[in-house]
């Protein structure tokens, strides 16, 4: 029988295919004999360990999931417990922008996930789409903390800020996306917002 290792690899080769194609050609087409096509197994293989398409949906939102923790702790890695605000508020803005091809794809699936939830229940349900509610909470309690030590400018409130932040990047990454504007120029009108914010740490 094949090791637990074994199916979690396969697991994660059909996964990451379906974020390939859905990349590429859209969310809309995806199916799981194109996900099957795409890497290079059976239509049967992909229906075993998924089941259905919904299913196979699901389970590349795990993937993507546990692509974005393990960025997330490496961008993290090296900073004190927890990191300085604006450290925080940098590293999250970072991770968030499609600036390589890993994150160009995860932010074009992540959004075409959220669009489908709205219409699929069980897709909903799952804890990748209120990621962007925990991310604007842990960005919230990083700009209180930033207040509490005086480092916040005056006025700014920790969780409509948290908010904008978010909105910002997520506009700036989709005018990447579109060809609009440069990562460099995205990079420089968020660190030009961040000195407004944190005054006390602009260099």
């Amino acid at each position: 029988m094949p090791r637990t290792a074994d199916h979690t690899a396969r697991r994660a080769q059909i996964a990451e295919a379906l974020v390939h194609v859905a990349a590429r050609d859209g969310l809309h087409a995806v199916s799981m004999r194109s996900v099957a096509a795409e890497a290079g197994v059976s239509l049967r293989l992909v229906q075993y360990y998924f089941h259905t398409k919904t299913g196979l949906l699901i389970g590349a939102l795990h993937h993507l999931e546990q692509q974005s923790h393990q960025r997330w702790t490496e961008r993290l890695r090296g900073l004190p417990d927890p990191p300085p605000p604006r450290a925080f508020a940098e590293a999250f803005l970072a991770e968030a922008l499609p600036t390589d091809e890993s994150s160009r794809a995860f932010h074009l699936v992540g959004t075409s996930y959220s669009m489908l939830a709205r219409t699929d229940p069980e897709l909903a349900a799952h804890p990748f789409t209120a990621g962007i509610d925990r991310l604007e909470d842990q960005l919230a309690e990083a700009l209180a903390r930033a207040r509490n030590h005086g480092d916040l400018a005056p006025g700014v409130d920790p969780q409509l800020e948290a908010t904008r932040l978010v909105m910002i990047v997520n506009g700036l990454g989709t005018s990447i996306l579109a060809g609009h504007h440069t990562t460099d120029y995205a990079h420089e009108v968020l660190h030009d917002h961040l000195d407004h914010v944190f005054p006390s740490t602009t260099s």
